[in-house]
């Protein structure tokens, strides 16, 4: 016979409480509390990291992305660089081809004549040589908007439309725009007719040399000029030097010099047509009405005037040669070390203007 359970009885029910005492349903409020809270931050945890790595694999991305941009923009400007190489090798005459139908041919001389500009003897006389070479061409026209420049590239393009003049037999005629002054019109001078339109600035025949004195501000600041020349006359025109009376004298004779040939030029090709007055080679300029009466200019017309009713040609070709867009850069950046040296000596040679 069994002895009944009591409290302090060790029986078969003493298991089963031990296994109540530890299943989730008998845990204290507080514990189950404690074990929520860990999972929850366990599970934050993971989306922290997964939020970093994310930021990581983007970041990765872009800089990728920016990798190969900078990559395609490199290729693409040496591209560039190789083109415009090409194009200055293959593409360096910018001028019109020659063409065999009936045309006007036009040579533009636009802004300073000087070495070097579009309006220097290197590239009028190629332009004019090609122009009259043209079985094409019935005459050649020099269409002129420039304020003058150096006698010399005058002088050299003056003396090549005579010789090509002669050479092929073609007349050769003179358009002027806005102005034709100076040098400008040293050179038209040669052609066998200057037409203008009736507001043109034509004339200036006159030679000036220009610069400045500092000598008087020197003196006034207490600054002293230590030139040492090898030669009594080598510091001549330096602007921060006296100019002596002896030195005035031979200056002003050279540019009388340069004055008569220029005036010479002017007789030679305009002949008895000019009516010439005391003030005609004073450096004065006058309008194109105005030259006309002096025998400065023959008519008023403008190149298409010139290609109807003279030439009998209306078809204008265009031979003028420029320097393209690569010839331009390369002699930008090739010619900079020398510019200030170079416009320091243009400074100091005369000027047709």
């Amino acid at each position: 016979m069994s002895a009944p359970n009591t409290p302090d009885n060790h029986g078969s029910d003493a298991p089963l409480k031990g296994a109540d005492l530890w299943s989730p349903a008998a845990a204290p409020a507080d514990a189950q509390a404690s074990a929520e809270q860990a999972a929850s931050s366990a599970s934050g945890k993971s989306g922290w990291e997964r939020d970093v790595l994310e930021k990581l694999v983007f970041a990765s991305i872009k800089e990728q992305r920016a990798a190969r941009r900078w990559r395609f923009a490199s290729r693409l400007l040496w591209s560039a660089v190789v083109l415009l190489v090409l194009w200055m090798v293959f593409f360096k005459d910018t001028a019109t081809k020659a063409t065999t139908t009936p045309h006007t041919a036009v040579v533009e001389i636009k802004g300073e004549i000087a070495s070097g500009a579009d309006a220097g003897a290197e590239f009028v006389v190629a332009a004019m040589r090609s122009a009259f070479e043209d079985s094409g061409s019935r005459a050649v026209v020099l269409l002129i908007n420039s304020p003058g420049g150096s006698p010399v590239q005058a002088g050299i393009i003056n003396d090549e439309m005579i010789r090509l003049k002669a050479k092929y037999d073609k007349p050769l005629y003179a358009v002027v725009e806005e102005s034709c002054a100076s040098a400008a019109y040293y050179i038209a001078s040669a052609a066998d007719e200057i037409f203008v339109d009736k507001a043109s600035i034509v004339g200036s025949i006159g030679v000036l040399m220009d610069g400045f004195g500092f000598t008087g501000v020197m003196d006034k600041l207490g600054v002293e000029r230590r030139l040492l020349t090898a030669g009594e006359n080598k510091g001549f025109l330096d602007p921060f030097s006296p100019m002596s009376e002896k030195q005035h004298e031979y200056a002003q004779q050279m540019l009388d010099q340069i004055h008569q040939q220029f005036i010479g030029v002017v007789k030679k090709g305009r002949g008895a047509k000019l009516k010439e007055t005391p003030e005609m080679f004073s450096g004065l300029f006058w309008t194109g009405q105005q030259a006309v009466e002096m025998g400065l200019a023959d008519k008023i017309g403008s190149l298409d005037y010139v290609a109807r009713e003279v030439v009998k040609a209306e078809d204008v070709v265009d031979y003028t040669r420029r320097d393209n867009v690569a010839e331009r850069l390369a002699k930008k950046f090739g010619a900079a070390i020398g510019a200030g040296s170079v416009q320091a000596m243009r400074g100091m040679l005369p000027t047709i203007r």
